[in-house]
């Protein structure tokens, strides 16, 4: 290829990676810091046009073609076979516009909530998700790791700088967590780098072409581990989820949104899209042990989420277990599963992205996030309580609602896999409606007492419209899911044979040098 390769005509993703970052960059170098009004109305014009932007893709998107849409190709750098090569397709389309929607929420949702420094915060946030939107598009390896730790970058600034009390502890913890499990990651890139160019006399970072290569399972092993360092950081799957209630907690409501709904999907993403395919026998030998992580995340998570008495700290530690739903449905390797696991990272972002927003918003208020400073809340504030209600609802699993879609096709695929899998999911549903609902009756029900600063008035109009997209979409996909299904259904059908094909391959290989080993010296030899 000596020159750019674009299917479609114009380069629509580049256009999506890019245009927040110049509208950050035009952010930064031509709006004073005093204009904080114009700063507010150029980030929401700016993250609103990127949304429309991205609705291009769903419209024209082939639901039926399994590979990469709207591609875009060309050499970076020839020496080393590095390329900037972008692609999506139906796992990475719903996080694609996932990402677009929950930026302009987080642009509303700091209307009123920043008020030092406007115009670092909200230039931080559009690059954000720049650099989000190429990690979820990126199909170069090397590409995609430069995405994936520019990502690191704007959110350790807004957590520390626009953060709570610990802000630096809990910037600082997320830097060094995520910082060395990718640079683990990196080795397992150069690994495979390394390996198809020796096995291949062709050294390239293209995914596309590693996944084709024949990797020995040994090697596999070690890529796999290392890969496994850098996303279940990100995820976080157990032991490595600690920096995340600290980072939740701290951050601004804004910071705790993008967090949930976006940067946790990096490291799932990361297993789809690059665990499995090229590195499929690690990936089945890895099995159990991933899917008894991720069952032992779902209980402990929940447990966990049991015991917090502050808010926002609850709704953290209940990412963890929503997440180990997540990871088992990749790890059980059937489509159910996957569907499940796909549509459970949208559905995640969806509502624990709400329920920090609504944190946030009685936060903003009343300067308390305790469970203990509030009670019988609903007759003060009943559409506040109402939209509370239906997020809750929704992460519990209740039927009607998303939640419900993806927890049952993660219990149909483990069930599938094995029924003992699918004991521990249907005791982390029951959990996670104890601690949800026990939380609800908590703060909106009995007595009316508030123990916050200021006062306390219902959801504005703002607020409203802020909640709104969200409440729409835990509707939407948990009475209509088919177009979210129908979008990822051929993608993971080709991913399950993908992984099912090179398993062959790879175990073929391993058992034709086992034979070569086992065969007698002068055998080897004559051949």
């Amino acid at each position: 290829m000596t020159g750019p390769e674009i299917t479609g005509g114009f380069p629509i993703l580049s256009t999506l990676i890019f245009f927040p970052a110049l509208g950050a960059l035009f952010i930064i170098f031509f709006l004073k810091k005093e204009w904080d009004v114009l700063i507010r109305w150029v980030a929401l014009g700016v993250a609103s046009v990127e949304f429309l932007l991205s609705l291009y893709l769903p419209f024209t998107f082939d639901a039926n073609d399994p590979g990469l849409q709207w591609v875009e190709k060309t050499i970076w750098i020839k020496r080393f076979g590095i390329s900037y090569y972008l692609g999506v397709d139906g796992i990475s389309l719903l996080l694609v516009l996932l990402t677009t929607l929950i930026t302009v929420i987080c642009v509303l949702a700091s209307w009123t909530d920043i008020k030092e420094k406007l115009k670092g915060y909200m230039a931080l946030f559009l690059l954000t998700e720049t650099f989000s939107l190429g990690v979820f598009m990126a199909m170069d390896m090397f590409l995609f790791y430069i995405f994936w730790e520019a990502v690191l970058i704007p959110m350790v600034f807004i957590i520390g700088i626009w953060g709570g009390q610990r802000k630096l502890y809990s910037a600082i913890k997320f830097f060094i967590f995520t910082f060395v499990g990718s640079l683990f990651m990196l080795l397992g890139v150069l690994a495979l780098y390394y390996y198809h160019g020796k096995l291949t006399g062709t050294y390239t970072f293209d995914s596309v072409v590693l996944s084709q290569s024949i990797i020995a399972p040994a090697i596999q092993f070690w890529i796999f581990v290392a890969f496994f360092l850098g996303f279940a950081v990100k995820v976080p799957m157990f032991p490595f989820h600690t920096w995340l209630p600290d980072a939740h907690t701290d951050a601004p409501t804004a910071g705790s949104i993008v967090l949930a709904a976006v940067l946790l999907k990096l490291g799932t993403y990361g297993f789809i899209r690059f665990s499995l395919p090229l590195l499929p026998n690690a990936s089945i030998q890895l099995g159990p042990f991933m899917a008894g992580i991720s069952i032992f995340a779902i209980i402990y998570g929940a447990l966990c989420t049991i015991a917090q008495k502050d808010i926002k700290k609850l709704i953290a530690y209940s990412s963890v277990s929503h997440m180990g739903f997540v990871m088992l449905g990749i790890f059980v390797f059937n489509v159910e599963g996957l569907k499940g696991g796909v549509l459970q990272m949208v559905n995640h972002g969806i509502s624990t992205g709400a329920l920090f927003l609504l944190v946030g918003m009685i936060y903003e208020r009343a300067h308390t996030r305790m469970i203990g400073d509030y009670t019988g809340l609903f007759k003060q504030l009943p559409v506040y309580g109402v939209f509370f209600l239906i997020i809750a609802l929704s992460s519990m699993g209740m039927p009607l609602t998303n939640g419900f879609i993806g927890e049952l096709f993660v219990l149909l695929g483990a069930f599938k896999a094995n029924i003992f899998y699918a004991i521990p999911v249907v005791i982390g549903v029951l959990l996670g409606a104890v601690y949800l609902l026990w939380l609800f009756q908590r703060i909106f029900l009995g007595n009316y007492y508030y123990g916050g600063k200021g006062p306390l008035l219902d959801l504005g109009f703002r607020e409203i419209i802020v909640a709104l997209p969200l409440i729409i979409l835990v509707f939407w996909i948990g009475i209509f899911p088919k177009p979210f299904l129908m979008a990822m259904d051929a993608s993971l059908n080709n991913l399950i044979k993908q992984v099912e094909t090179n398993y062959r391959k790879g175990s073929d290989a391993s058992a034709n040098v086992t034979a070569r080993l086992q065969a007698p010296s002068a055998e080897r030899a004559g051949q």
